[in-house]
């Protein structure tokens, strides 16, 4: 080291320790879960469960708006010749589908809720308006099932996370 960079009062250069970055913009680099505990097998399992339901909820979404779009769609059955509460049922479940699909990614509180939400309206519409869509009890028996599945594991995985 020289006299110089002494008297200035300068450290010599020291590798970086484990876990400091030698950069201020390498932290952000960084995966953000890197440092985050291990997850249990339930809270895995209930993450991968969000995202095959983040990818059903996009094809969903996607086919709502196919059918605003009339994407295939006869001449005679086309998103205007259909009934006013149809169209709003269809433009509903469009939107709502897609936001439930990036926050079912993302594994987020909200995305789950707003999941939830588009399960239980479709069951309702189903159920109780079946002159919007007609009435299939495959749609509802398959929307409950996913919608008992996630219970399930969302309660497991609430059992084996600490306090």
């Amino acid at each position: 080291m020289s006299d110089q960079s002494q008297r200035r009062g300068a450290r010599p250069a020291q590798p970086p320790r484990p876990g400091r970055s030698t950069r201020p913009t390498e932290q952000f680099d960084a995966p953000v879960k890197a440092n985050a505990p291990t997850e249990g097998a339930w809270t895995e399992n209930l993450v991968l469960f969000l995202r095959v339901m983040a990818g059903l909820s996009l094809l969903k979404g996607l086919y709502h708006w196919g059918q605003v779009c009339s994407i295939g769609a006869p001449p005679d059955q086309t998103f205007e010749m259909q009934s006013m509460a149809w169209q709003s049922a269809t433009v509903f479940f469009a939107v709502i589908d897609l936001v439930a699909a990036v926050g079912l990614w993302l594994a987020a509180a909200w995305g789950a809720v707003v999941w939830l939400t588009s399960v239980v309206s479709i069951v309702v519409i189903e159920v109780f308006f079946p002159s919007v869509y007609g009435t299939s009890i495959f749609v509802v028996i398959v929307e409950v099932g996913l919608l008992t599945f996630y219970l399930w594991l969302a309660i497991h995985a609430a059992r084996e996370q600490p306090g």
